[in-house]
C-alpha cells in the first residue's frame, strides 16, 4: 500500500520534524518514567470500582513512551486501520499508477502523515492503541506529562495520577467491553471508505475548498471535514463522533469520580487543564480548526455531559447498560439529550 501512502516515510518524517519536548536530565527521565509507570498501575483498582466494571487482571502494563515512539506506533496502526480502505476504494477506481509516479505520490502523502503525526505528538498525554492489526497497548507520553505539569505548575503525583486515570479507564472500556474494539475498528475502516470522494466528484471538491475554506479556518466547527463530505457522510461520521464522545466523556467523569481521596489536587487540575483545551496562541487555534480538534474539546465536554445526565437518573450500573451492545451505544441526537437515551434503553 505504500503507492498510496508510505507509512515508512511518514515515521521518517513526523520523528525528524517532531521536537524531543522539555529539557530533563537523564536521571530526572528515568524518576519520571518509573513514577508514571506506577501511577498507571495504582490507577486500576479505583478506575474499576469507580467504573463497575470487569476487567481481566492479565492487561500487559502501560507503555511509557516518547514523542518519536508515539509517532511510530500510531503510523502502524493508521496503516493497519485504513489500508484496508484504499484497498476498497481503489479496487473500484481505473487501474493506479505504478513505478516512479506512484511512488512518489507514496511519499508525498507519507509526509503529510509524518508532519500531522509530529504536530499531534506534542499534544497527547496518553493513548490506548487499538492496534488493529496487533496487541492493544496502553500509552502515556512522559515529555508531554512533564510539559504540560510545568505549563500548569500543578503537583506533579496528582497530576500523573489524573492522567492515568483518564486512560485506564479507556483501557477498561474496551477490554470489560470485548466487542467495542472490533466495533470501532469496523466502524473506522468503513468511514473512511465511504468518505473519500470519487474521480467524478474531485472538481466539485476542490471549488468547496477554494471557496469556502477561508470560513472554515475563521468559524467553522467541524475542520475541513465540513467541506469534503456530503450530508450522508457528515451523518455517518456524527454516529462515529457520538460514541467517541461517550469515550472520551466517561473517561474524563471518571478520572474526576475517583476524587481528592486519591488525587487531592484534582479540582485544581480539572479547572486550569480545561482552560488549556482552549488552545494557547492563534497558531495553535487556527491548526485545531483546520484539523477538526476543536470538535474533538467538545468530545471531553459533551460526553463529560451525557454521562453525568445518564447516571444522576439512572446511576451508575444503569449507565453500564450502554455497554451491552451496538445498538445501546448512544446515537448521535442522544448526546445533547441523555434523557431520551435513558428512555429508548430503560423505558
Amino acid at each position: 500500500m505504500s503507492q498510496y501512502v508510505d507509512w515508512e516515510f511518514a515515521k521518517t518524517t513526523g520523528r525528524t520534524l517532531v521536537t524531543p519536548g522539555p529539557s530533563v536530565s537523564a536521571a530526572e527521565a528515568a524518576a519520571e518514567v518509573g513514577a508514571i509507570r506506577a501511577a498507571a498501575a495504582a490507577a486500576r483498582p479505583p478506575v474499576a470500582e469507580t467504573a463497575r466494571l470487569d476487567t481481566p487482571g492479565d492487561a500487559p502494563p502501560a507503555a511509557v513512551v516518547d514523542r518519536a515512539t508515539w509517532i511510530s506506533v500510531n503510523a502502524d496502526s493508521m496503516s493497519s486501520m485504513l489500508d484496508p480502505a484504499f484497498e476498497t476504494i481503489m479496487a473500484k477506481r481505473p487501474a493506479a499508477a505504478s513505478g516512479p509516479i506512484a511512488a512518489v505520490g507514496g511519499k508525498v502523502t507519507g509526509a503529510e502523515a509524518g508532519a500531522l503525526l509530529a504536530f499531534m505528538a506534542t499534544k497527547v498525554l496518553g493513548q490506548y492503541d487499538l492496534a488493529p492489526d496487533g496487541t492493544p497497548t496502553l500509552m502515556l507520553v512522559a515529555p508531554n506529562i512533564v510539559h504540560v505539569t510545568r505549563e500548569l505548575r500543578v503537583d506533579p503525583a496528582d497530576f500523573r495520577a489524573w492522567v492515568c486515570m483518564h486512560e485506564e479507564t479507556h483501557r477498561v472500556q474496551f477490554t470489560a467491553v470485548p466487542w467495542l474494539r472490533q466495533h470501532m475498528i469496523d466502524e473506522a475502516r468503513g468511514l473512511a471508505t465511504a468518505m473519500a470522494p470519487d474521480t467524478e466528484h474531485l472538481g466539485d471538491l476542490v471549488r468547496r475548498l477554494r471557496d469556502q475554506l477561508p470560513e472554515v479556518l475563521s468559524h467553522g466547527s467541524g475542520g475541513i471535514t465540513d467541506l469534503v463530505t456530503t450530508p450522508e457522510q457528515r451523518d455517518r461520521l456524527a454516529a462515529v463522533t457520538a460514541v467517541m464522545s461517550l469515550l472520551e466523556g466517561h473517561a474524563d467523569v471518571v478520572m474526576d469520580e475517583v476524587g481528592p481521596s486519591v488525587i487531592p489536587s484534582v479540582a485544581q487540575i480539572r479547572a486550569k487543564f480545561t482552560e488549556r483545551r482552549k488552545g494557547a496562541g492563534a497558531m495553535d487555534r487556527l491548526l485545531r480548526r483546520l484539523l477538526g480538534l476543536e470538535a474533538k474539546m467538545r468530545q471531553y465536554r459533551d460526553g463529560a455531559t451525557f454521562v453525568r445526565g445518564v447516571m444522576d437518573t439512572v446511576g451508575v450500573d444503569g449507565f453500564n447498560a450502554i455497554w451491552s451492545s451496538p445498538e445501546t451505544l448512544p446515537r448521535a441526537v442522544e448526546i445533547p439529550d441523555p434523557q431520551s437515551w435513558v428512555r429508548r434503553v430503560h423505558g
